[in-house]
């Protein structure tokens, strides 16, 4: 490392999280950053995940930051590719790509209570020491491997989503894919188009709603260029909409009405696409809408009504070097198996890295041992410097990841504002705050979806092992506000 040590700040992760917090950092007056990353580029999982279909499954515009519009998005619901542009246009305008430290994998942190920094360790043997430690390492950066009998033995082409393999042709293939969430939607239309034959192995079903998409016209996109207003009040819009979709889920006391509403027009689209009753019926979920994350395809149902397609629900039973064999006894000989098994979300993903912090506490261990808690999703006690982002429990407000963003940074701005007042050099957040929020969130979570509804069969990772939950059981607009009334001193300076 060039920059002189110890730094002001590391952040883990070059996602939208961590360019998010560089950016702000620079703002603040943080010029000595390091932004760590694994991956070969930035745009975390916008880097990671290349397969055929991969778009934003929320509107462009407010899947964006608020103070960098992006006014030449293609489509309503831009590909994958846009994304990753976008991502690498914004590094480049507030210049923090420069910062950037690729091809390095963060082993672990520990909090040093002599010198007052924390010492990052590298693979490889470097330590990188700072002041701040931010892990900005998101919901989805563990990719999940399936537990199946004989899945090492496979003798074809296996392939991950987020590992996806340009160079291979599908064409003719004979091609198996595992698995039936958000990834599954956008990814088993694609390869229908290609495969010979393409089995869609389905453990749980899931609710997929009509994609009000469209392409954006050229002239629309230099209207917004010239005339910024005009896309605000579109972002106004599609904030609105991703909004009025969350809201019933957590205020399904008074809202169940319109979760059963969304699951009727799921099942509408069902009905129109696959006429064949036993087909639709293995199609059909058996939880609320909402227990897992929206889905929206126009093509997904009337894929599986294709001659080549097969609906495949008995259950694995082992995988062959050339076939897979279901519960029931059939043998689908196959030459190319495509994983579309997500994240790991809860048992290596929290926290994405080992982080140690005030007398040896181990914050893995701990959650594991004491529950999921931060405060505000940013802050633990024991671990003074730290912030995590992007990820933390009950931190996702809204289905929108800009949202989060939004109300962290602000949280940041007056935390960091304090500390400088103070002419402090620690900051760490009080047990009794963590604990009245963990307990009030608890308390809200009552009353939404993910506690109220049926959710029992949908294999959500909206829950952890315990119960909890990564999602705020309050509105976007809530959580913005609260950031700026919630009392300092929750906060110990030194």
């Amino acid at each position: 490392m060039s920059a002189q040590q110890p730094l002001d700040v590391v952040i883990v992760g070059a996602g939208f999280g961590g360019i998010g917090a560089a950016i702000q950092f620079k703002q603040l007056g943080y010029h000595n950053i390091a932004i760590l990353e694994r991956e070969n580029d930035l745009g975390g999982v916008w880097h990671v995940n290349r397969y055929p279909g991969l778009a934003v499954d929320l509107p462009s515009p407010t899947y964006s930051f608020d103070f960098e519009p992006n006014p030449y998005w293609s489509r309503l619901y831009a590909p994958g590719a846009e994304i990753k542009q976008y991502a690498e246009h914004v590094a480049d305008k507030y210049d923090v790509r420069r910062h950037m430290r690729f091809d390095t994998k963060v082993e672990n942190a520990r909090w040093d209570e002599e010198d007052k920094v924390w010492r990052v360790a590298i693979a490889g043997g470097d330590t990188v020491t700072a002041r701040f430690l931010i892990a900005a390492t998101g919901f989805m950066s563990q990719a999940c491997y399936p537990n199946i009998p004989g899945v090492a033995e496979f003798a074809g082409k296996v392939i991950h989503t987020t590992a996806w393999d340009d160079s291979y042709d599908l064409r003719g293939r004979r091609v198996a894919i595992i698995g039936t969430g958000a990834t599954a939607v956008q990814v088993i239309p694609e390869l229908a188009k290609k495969a010979a034959e393409l089995s869609v192995y389905q453990r749980t079903p899931i609710h997929v709603v009509p994609k009000q998409d469209f392409a954006i016209p050229t002239a629309v996109q230099r209207l917004f260029a010239r005339v910024p207003v005009v896309q605000r009040l579109f972002r106004l819009m599609t904030d609105v909409q991703a909004s009025v979709v969350f809201l019933p889920a957590i205020k399904f006391r008074q809202l169940r009405f319109l979760v059963n509403f969304t699951a009727v027009i799921a099942g509408m689209q069902r009905f129109a696409a696959i006429r064949d009753k036993k087909l639709r019926q293995e199609l059909t979920p058996h939880y609320d809408f909402g227990c897992k994350r929206p889905t929206y395809s126009n093509e997904y149902y009337k894929t599986f009504t294709q001659p080549h397609v097969h609906l495949r629900t008995a259950g694995i039973e082992r995988i062959e070097p050339d076939a897979i064999v279901t519960a029931d006894g059939a043998r689908t000989e196959i030459d190319t198996l495509i994983l579309a098994t997500g994240f790991d979300m809860w048992e290596s993903n929290f926290p994405a890295i080992e982080i140690i912090g005030r007398d040896g506490r181990n914050l893995g261990k701990w959650w594991r041992t004491h529950g999921f808690q931060a405060y505000q999703g940013m802050t633990v006690p024991y671990f003074p410097n730290y912030l995590g982002l992007a990820a933390g429990p009950y931190a996702n407000s809204g289905l929108s990841f800009f949202n989060m963003v939004k109300y962290q940074s602000r949280h940041i701005d007056r935390l960091f504002t304090e500390l400088r007042r103070r002419n402090a050099t620690t900051f760490e957040v009080t047990e009794q705050a963590n604990t009245e929020f963990r307990e009030r969130m608890e308390r809200l979570q009552e009353g939404t979806l993910l506690h109220l509804g049926d959710c029992a069969s949908s294999r959500s990772y909206y829950f952890g092992p315990n119960g909890e939950t990564v999602l705020r059981p309050t509105t976007p607009r809530a959580a913005l506000r609260e950031q700026e009334t919630f009392p300092l001193s929750n906060y110990t300076f030194a």
